[in-house]
This record gives structure tokens, C-alpha cells and sequence, in this order.
């Protein structure tokens, strides 16, 4: 394990440290709503100090970008922030919700953390180093076809124009598949399927704090992340399907029917 992952691991430790502590008294949180549907507590925001000052102890110059507080610095390094991604199961106290951070160099994915504070799960990832859970290493799975495929997924929340869309992209894999399952927690799902719980995964209008973690775990796992029409603008678009190679391409000719009336690639 790299230097910064290491460093990342530290940082989702503390955070899990802070959010554990409160898990027990949800009922006296503050909580206040960002915008339709999308909830903050006071535990994201402390969760978040803590990875910035562990990070910025080791690496002060790096800038960092966090789902609340925003852009932290400019550098051609960047740490990208999900202090607890699935804060609303977390303030229903519905067991899903982690950590996630990331490292770019001069955009490129380097170094990743998913951290279950629950399960006590640690997914890491170094680029060309492979992704692990804990001490054991990651592989995708092996499912070539959708019959018998076990996906996750997220409803689009946020913007509801992607609504229609997704409606149809998810009843076309609903008959496709052997299940569907939508946790509510993105940078989980991702690290599901970099350790073959999950197939394969797509959702519509992410954040990339929510998966970038995500997506270095399943490329080191040996899949493929992409935007839903197989290229490569996810980092930017947030509409992203993740699998195997095989999987990955049979997920996307189910979802081209889609795109014209969806959401842009």
C-alpha cells in the first residue's frame, strides 16, 4: 500500500471514529436539508474535518475537494471527499453507509478508500497495485451474461429530469436479471462489485465524491467503469455503469434504447 493510501485509510478511520460515536443518539443530530431530498447532519461535517486535518498533517499542499465544504486549495493533487455517503440511511439508522476518498494527480485516479465503520470494512486501492478488502484481494466477477446478474443501483433523487429514463433502464434489467438492489449508499455499491457481491452497477446523476473511490476499486479489481453509453465521461457526467468487460457491454446495449429522451452521456 502506497504512502497516500495509507494516509486515506488514517483519515476514513478517524472520520468512522467520529461517526460511530453518534450512531447511538441520531435522535438528538442536527440536520439540515441542502436541497430536495439531499440531507446533512452536523456528524458529515465533523466526519469531514477530520479527513481534511489528517490529510492536510501529511500533505499540506494537496488540494482537496469535499462534498461540504467545497474546494480546499489548488494543486495537481487532489484528495475528492465523501465524509459519510448514504446520510440518509445513517439518520434512520439503516446499516449502509461509508466513507469514501480518493486521490487524483493531474486528474487521473490514484489512490482509493471505501471504509464500512460498521462491518469494519476497509476496500483500498492503489493504481497498478490491484484493491483489497482488509488483507484479502478484490477480483470482479466473472458473470458474462445478464440472466442469472446481480445488479445495484441508485434512483435518481436529485435532478428528476433523469426519472423517465431510469424508469425504463430499470424495468429492462428488472426482467433481464436475477435482482436488482438499491442500498443507498453509491461508493458501497462500487465496492460490492470491485469484490464480486454485486455484478455489475449504473445510477444516473452522481457527484464524483460519490463514486471516484469507487472506481479505482473496480479497475483494480479488473473491471471497467464508464458513462452509460460506454464512453469515458463519467468523471464528469456522474452517469456511470460499472462491471466486468463482458457484463459492462451487454448493460450498455440494454441501456442505449434509452438515451435519446435520458440523460446525456
Amino acid at each position: 500500500m502506497n504512502p497516500t493510501t495509507n494516509i486515506a485509510v488514517r483519515a476514513a478511520r478517524q472520520a468512522g471514529n467520529v461517526i460511530m460515536r453518534s450512531f447511538s443518539r441520531l435522535d438528538s443530530l442536527t440536520v439540515s436539508e441542502k436541497d430536495v431530498n439531499d440531507f446533512v447532519s452536523e456528524i458529515d461535517r465533523n466526519a469531514e474535518n477530520a479527513i481534511i486535518d489528517t490529510i492536510h498533517k501529511a500533505y499540506p499542499r494537496h488540494a482537496i475537494l469535499a462534498e461540504e465544504s467545497g474546494t480546499h486549495g489548488k494543486d495537481d493533487f487532489q484528495w475528492i471527499v465523501d465524509p459519510l455517503d448514504g446520510t440518509t440511511n445513517y439518520l434512520h439508522g439503516f446499516p449502509q453507509f461509508a466513507i469514501s476518498i480518493a486521490l487524483t494527480h493531474r486528474g487521473r485516479l490514484e489512490s482509493a478508500v471505501v471504509y464500512d465503520p460498521l462491518r469494519d470494512e476497509m476496500f483500498t486501492a492503489d493504481r497498478g497495485g490491484g484493491a483489497l478488502l482488509n488483507d484479502r484481494r478484490l477480483r470482479v466477477t466473472d458473470q458474462k451474461v445478464l440472466k442469472g446478474a446481480l445488479l445495484g443501483t441508485g434512483i435518481p433523487y436529485r435532478d428528476q429530469r433523469y426519472m423517465d429514463a431510469y424508469l425504463g433502464m430499470l424495468k429492462d434489467f428488472t426482467q433481464e436479471t436475477a435482482g436488482i438492489r438499491r442500498p443507498g449508499s453509491a461508493a458501497l455499491d462500487f465496492a460490492y462489485v470491485a469484490a464480486g457481491r454485486l455484478d455489475g452497477f449504473w445510477e444516473l446523476g452522481l457527484s464524483v465524491w460519490d463514486f471516484a473511490a469507487g472506481a479505482l476499486l473496480i479497475e483494480e479489481a479488473g473491471g471497467v467503469v464508464s458513462d452509460i453509453a460506454g464512453g469515458s465521461r463519467h468523471m464528469e457526467t456522474g452517469n456511470v455503469i460499472a462491471a466486468n468487460i463482458r457484463l459492462h457491454g451487454k448493460m450498455v446495449e440494454t441501456i442505449r434504447p434509452h438515451l435519446p429522451s435520458g440523460p446525456s452521456a
